[in-house]
């Protein structure tokens, strides 16, 4: 009878993502002190999980071959949230909100998926509250709900499959501590299901064109909870 092999353990720091063999008080790499939490080690082996974006890059070009052309902004119709946007979302752009728990992420991104619906398709996947919850919250806020689609999900693949089927214009992930990936053993708000479901996610916005909100937890003295690569994977961090 086959014997399940033991889990081993790996330290990932929180700032700056890289490992470390055993727990330390400070991070060698980025010197930042408690840092450092346990995680279990994936494995490497089974097939490549990137393989699938093998022979999809378009090539070298040269720079000056290259015609720029200006992405026109997706306002919101809020704006304050417009402005710190520096005049909407963009196409492709990955934007992550922090805040504190009951502060209004929510309830402001919902908002502005309101305004949005009418005229873009958006997606609201929601992680932490069930359909009947998000419904609840605009009935409240006496939203127009027309054309605006729901999502209550947490699994990452399952996620990314109705993403890819129905191509929004918007999508907001609520929130991305909440996903789990199947490729992974860890639980939902580990460093490395963090880090990963983020990093695909940020992925499929960069190809298809799909603008991107993702909600992040923060910690007790404010900053984002998780790895703090996740903040360098994103175009825009608010708080």
């Amino acid at each position: 009878m086959a014997t399940k092999a033991k889990q081993r353990s790996a330290f990932v720091c929180n700032e700056c993502g890289s490992s470390t063999p055993r727990w330390q008080g400070q991070c060698p790499n980025c010197q930042q002190w408690n840092t450092i939490v346990e995680t279990i080690a994936e494995s490497s082996s089974g097939p490549n999980r990137f393989a699938a974006l093998a022979g999809t890059t378009s090539g070298l070009r040269a720079l000056s071959d290259i015609e720029p052309r200006e992405e026109p902004r997706i306002p919101t119709g809020i704006g304050e949230f417009d402005r710190v946007l520096g005049g909407g979302l963009v196409a492709g752009g990955v934007v992550l909100i922090g805040g504190d728990p009951g502060i209004g992420k929510s309830t402001l991104l919902l908002q502005a998926l309101a305004v949005l619906a009418p005229h873009h398709k958006v997606i609201y996947v929601s992680g932490e509250e069930s359909a009947e919850q998000v419904a609840l919250r605009a009935q409240r806020l006496q939203l127009p709900t027309e054309g605006l689609q729901l999502l209550p999900e947490i699994g990452l693949e399952a996620i990314l499959g109705t993403l890819a089927a129905a191509r929004p214009r918007i999508a907001v992930i609520d929130s991305i501590q909440t996903l789990y990936s199947d490729a992974y053993s860890s639980a939902p708000g580990s460093v490395t299901q963090v880090r990963e479901c983020a990093a695909q996610l940020t992925r499929f916005a960069k190809q298809s064109g799909t603008c991107l909100i993702l909600v992040g937890h923060v910690t007790k003295d404010g900053s984002l909870a998780g790895p703090r690569v996740l903040e360098h994977m994103v175009d825009t961090v608010l708080y």
